[in-house]
């Protein structure tokens, strides 16, 4: 299986293991280390910019992720329309987060009005990386998009505590324990929708970044208003793999957060 992870050509070529650059000798990095992912240097390189390939991070100015909490209404946005049949799908372990990868040929997309974005993978953060009025959830699931033409789309749906998750579990029971490791000949079908609230019509949106190195900017944003749930145990299931995989909200910069109601 095609790990849908790298990206080449016309298309902006990231290793999205929750998001990341493909380069030459990739510095290292951790989220405990994010206040300086901007300073990290590509020992490879001597010459500036090249020097410094996560620089966006400390230096961009739509940064994600944010503090949903100063929104705007609007009638105006487009709908979103979430097309996601089952896949036999690969579990793989970034070294950074709980993700899972769908196949060559897949058929999901996110509609955003008339524009239709490919889904590629989806992956886990806790605890999670939006937050509203400083209200931090338990964990955030990320759906990744990408087109030809290499603009990206994320969905955004924050976790709480409640009942079990079944899909999750299945995520859970067969991630590889092993950091940069995959679990692709599973056979094992899962529902991505299943992963998703019951409400979509409802969404945060903005213009923001990846939220991992490199911190690539003129990434659409869409978090879902409701929430999913998954129990105690099986957050602290995702904990054991990582725990403080989240970015620190990011200052807003005279961007506004538009609310579909």
């Amino acid at each position: 299986m095609k790990i849908k992870t790298l990206f080449t050509g016309s298309v902006l070529t990231f290793l999205f293991a929750i998001a990341t650059v493909a380069v030459a000798e990739e510095p290292h990095w951790d989220h405990t280390m994010q206040a300086d992912w901007g300073k990290l240097e590509d020992s490879s390189q001597t010459e500036v910019p090249k020097m410094y390939p996560f620089a966006e991070c400390s230096i961009g100015h739509h940064q994600s992720p944010v503090d949903l909490a100063s929104t705007s209404a609007s009638k105006r946005l487009n709908r979103i329309k979430t097309l996601y049949p089952a896949d036999t799908v690969d579990f793989y372990n970034t070294g950074h987060a709980v993700q899972v990868n769908f196949s060559d040929h897949y058929q999901g997309q996110l509609l955003v009005g008339a524009a239709a974005y490919p889904l590629i993978q989806l992956h886990f953060h806790a605890p999670s990386e939006h937050v509203i009025d400083t209200q931090t959830f338990p964990a955030e699931l990320h759906f990744v998009h990408v087109r030809d033409d290499g603009k990206i789309a994320v969905l955004g749906v924050l976790m709480e505590i409640g009942e079990e998750n079944q899909v999750f579990q299945t995520i859970l029971d067969n991630m590889p324990p092993t950091e940069k490791s995959h679990n692709a000949d599973t056979g094992i079908h899962i529902k991505p929708t299943l992963l998703l609230p019951h409400d979509r019509k409802h969404y945060h949106t903005l213009a923001g970044s990846l939220t991992t190195p490199p911190c690539s900017e003129g990434v659409d944003w869409y978090i879902l208003t409701n929430t999913i749930t998954i129990s105690e145990e099986q957050l602290n299931r995702l904990k054991g793999f990582y725990d403080g995989n989240a970015r620190l909200p990011q200052a807003l910069n005279d961007r506004v957060v538009a609310e579909k109601n």
